[in-house]
């Protein structure tokens, strides 16, 4: 305790030099202190002064809307939600009448906005309290669920999840960790990736399965179970370039004013053979994405050269295919000729290649960088959009070379992909609660 206070004294005296000389002043009565220990016997505060005044030292402090207790136990904070999330459930009731009542769906929106969102701030740090004190939070739960849908109060608990479509907040709590977690390894030097135990400690924590693991060490058998402990997280990169330097992208398309459903595929055939005759300089790049169920893969073709490869399992197919764009442009990379026309059926990347600021996906950062790389070089590259399944061979062909790939392409996953995947593993996990069986047999489930 001696060599912790001395610590923490040297760093209160940096604080407030640094302060004088910044021009703030950091007030003694607000300040408190807090002693984490869970030792039962008498031991002696810390005495920390902000110049000549202690800091007080406080059971528990409220920071940031979390109630931080000595033994980081978080009962006060979980009773506190508790006590406000059910003063919040009186609006449910007041607003579920059954004769000029809001329907389920409007009353699991309010449920959502008020009161389940309470219940998820601040969970990744509660989380770690123990399983009877967070079963406090289960009953203001599973009462909304059923003020909600209008149920008995002997209804099954695994039926109100199937039919307001919820999680137990257990696995609502492993969901938001997982998210959390890939996003501290999206986040370059992020101070949680090195917060792991060393094998000493680990034998300690194993002597003593009671005491509350770091964060990341609790993530361990949540990864092991979802089989995602040997994933890699593409890192987050800060924009190379500022907004006014932002590259200028702008797609055509030559099939303006033509729909599938009711033009022939003779149309789009002949529309694109005359935008080639009129860029006829510029080699065709053709990529594209599929996503089967058991195969997500990637095509490109390039001046008669196919390339194809496999992505994980779980990669969407927005991925998959701005992958394969980006596998695109690092290819041509090395190429002398210097004008190309990219076509791929995906509207939405095209879309966010002209927003690219509103656009959080990390592939499609990357993306811009290489453009940018590419025009600073001299390349003079456009984009086109073409419609899918309408007789364009190139089309087909690296559609097919997606489908029929094999050779694995090993990439880092993008932060914002594994918000999709921790919600299908906390559905899958649900399957050991039977949330996925929804018989006949709850007709008399719900109030007339």
């Amino acid at each position: 305790m001696r060599l912790i206070e001395r610590q923490l004294q040297t760093a209160m005296n940096n604080l407030v030099k640094w302060c004088d000389q910044n021009g703030y002043k950091i007030s003694q009565s607000k300040s408190c202190c807090v002693h984490f220990c869970r030792k039962r016997s008498l031991h002696p505060e810390p005495e920390i002064y902000i110049r000549v005044g202690i800091i007080p030292v406080v059971p528990e402090v409220r920071f940031l809307g979390v109630m931080f207790d000595r033994k980081l136990s978080f009962q006060r904070h979980i009773l506190f939600v508790r006590k406000k999330c059910e003063k919040l459930l009186n609006i449910l009731k007041v607003l579920s009448n059954t004769s000029w009542g809001a329907d389920k769906s409007s009353l699991l929106r309010i449920y959502e906005a008020l009161i389940l969102s309470r219940i998820d701030y601040g969970c990744i740090a509660y989380g770690s309290s123990s399983n009877s004190a967070l079963k406090k939070l289960d009953t203001v739960h599973h009462s909304a669920l059923r003020i909600c849908s209008g149920a008995f109060r002997t209804s099954p608990v695994q039926r109100l999840y199937v039919v307001c479509h919820q999680l137990p907040l257990s696995l609502r709590r492993q969901k938001l960790s997982l998210q959390y977690y890939f996003k501290i390894l999206s986040t370059t030097n992020h101070p949680l990736q090195h917060n792991t135990v060393s094998r000493f400690l680990n034998r300690l924590y194993n002597a003593r399965p009671a005491a509350i693991r770091p964060f990341m060490e609790r993530m361990k058998p949540i990864l092991s179970d979802t089989h995602l402990a040997d994933t890699r997280v593409l890192a987050s990169v800060p924009f190379c370039f500022p907004p006014w330097n932002v590259t200028s992208i702008a797609h055509i398309n030559p099939f303006i004013g033509f729909s599938k459903d009711h033009a022939d595929p003779f149309i789009f055939q002949q529309l694109y053979l005359a935008h080639r005759s009129q860029y006829d300089n510029y080699k065709a790049i053709f990529t594209d994405g599929s996503k089967m169920t058991d195969h997500v893969g990637f095509g490109v073709l390039i001046d008669e050269d196919t390339y194809s490869h496999t992505l994980q399992i779980y990669s969407s197919i927005f991925t998959a295919e701005v992958t394969a764009i980006l596998y695109a442009l690092k290819r041509i990379s090395s190429y002398e000729y210097r004008n190309f026309c990219l076509y791929t059926d995906n509207m939405s990347f095209l879309q966010q290649l002209q927003n690219f600021y509103c656009s959080c996906h990390q592939v499609v950062a990357q993306i811009m960088v290489q453009l940018s790389s590419l025009k600073g070089r001299g390349f003079d590259i456009m984009f086109c959009w073409v419609p899918t399944h309408v007789g364009i061979k190139d089309n087909e062909l690296v559609d097919s070379a997606a489908k029929s790939a094999t050779i694995p392409f090993h990439f880092h996953v993008p932060f914002a992909m594994y918000q999709g995947i921790s919600n299908d593993v906390s559905m899958e996990s649900g399957k050991r609660f039977g949330t996925h069986k929804l018989t006949i047999s709850c007709i008399p489930f719900f109030r007339l």
